[in-house]
């Protein structure tokens, strides 16, 4: 169980130790399909022999809807300090390739399963309004953004606090140039759905329509870059011109380019405008989990 000294392996089928080998693969890769709430722990933490088994017991009993891994600070060090662990235990939940939520210290049962259950409730959603959204996602992704802008506003109609719908319907303004009002909507999204990843992708995506409103000339960009490569400031200027092209692909690349040469220039800006693509874009989309994985091998190199 988490927190006894001779670090015995979980049991259950929803619950195991991990390391920086297996951290892309067990959590990252893992939380695409279900949550996974990592334990952060240490043998000689007193809290962590408390917390373990009660949050253990809270993720068995959502019997597969949540998933657990259990990490020692001690043996893991780089991801500890990768991810600003300041205090053990420190419990971080993922969804989707991202942290979705977290908290530090050792919590009662009762918040414990508020803490699962909200997890849970991430994946949840009524069948006939997935099938609306479904189709207005079809809809936007045909490029008629209009009719996808009242599905989406008629779902809300019914469920004002669904995040999938609220996101959605903002996607829609910002594909039909109203960033404006899509900016309005973000804003005032209801508190209970402020930090979902569907509005979270939204902002992402306006965001970088924002940007791509003042991109420069592509041509031009690589000129002066093929002329100094180590132009940091032309390197990314040409990744905002990619990315308003509608070049994803080149635009990570550059970014990536970046953040190797020099992951601190201008206060990590690489890292975050790569964050910020990765979130506009769908969680399972090839071009965000591959990016993903090129920049944590790079981190954790």
């Amino acid at each position: 169980m988490l927190g006894n000294i001779d670090a015995a392996p979980a049991k259950g089928q929803w619950i195991k130790d991990t390391s920086e080998a297996s951290f892309m693969a067990d959590v990252v890769d893992a939380s695409q399909e279900v949550p996974v709430i990592v334990d952060f722990w240490a043998p000689w933490c007193g809290p962590c022999k408390t917390l373990g088994p009660a949050l253990e017991a809270a993720v068995t009993a959502a019997k597969g809807k949540v998933r657990m891994v259990k990490i020692n600070v001690d043996e893991n060090q780089q991801i500890a300090a990768q991810l600003r662990i300041q205090s053990i235990p420190t419990v971080y939940a993922f969804f989707q390739g991202r942290p979705v939520d977290a908290f530090q210290g050792a919590l009662p049962a009762s918040d414990l399963k508020k803490f699962v259950d909200k997890l849970v409730a991430l994946v949840g959603e009524d069948e006939g309004l997935t099938a609306a959204l479904d189709e207005a996602e079809a809809m936007l992704a045909e490029g008629a953004a209009t009719d996808a802008a009242e599905v989406f506003a008629a779902v809300l109609a019914e469920e004002p606090e669904n995040a999938r719908a609220l996101g959605g319907l903002a996607r829609a303004q910002i594909a039909a140039g109203a960033l404006d009002q899509a900016e309005t909507l973000l804003t005032n999204a209801p508190a209970g759905i402020a930090k979902a990843q569907e509005i979270e992708a939204a902002r992402a995506q306006l965001a970088l329509a924002r940007q791509a409103q003042n991109a420069g000339p592509v041509d031009e960009l690589r000129a002066v870059l093929a002329a100094n490569p180590a132009d940091h400031q032309a390197r990314f200027d040409l990744a905002q011109a990619l990315h308003a092209k509608g070049d994803v692909a080149g635009a990570i690349d550059e970014l990536l380019e970046l953040f190797r040469r020099d992951r601190e220039w201008n206060e990590g800006a690489a890292k975050t405008q790569l964050f910020t693509i990765f979130e506009a874009l769908k969680p399972t989309d090839p071009l965000a989990v591959k990016g993903r994985r090129r920049l944590s091998s790079m981190i954790f190199a």
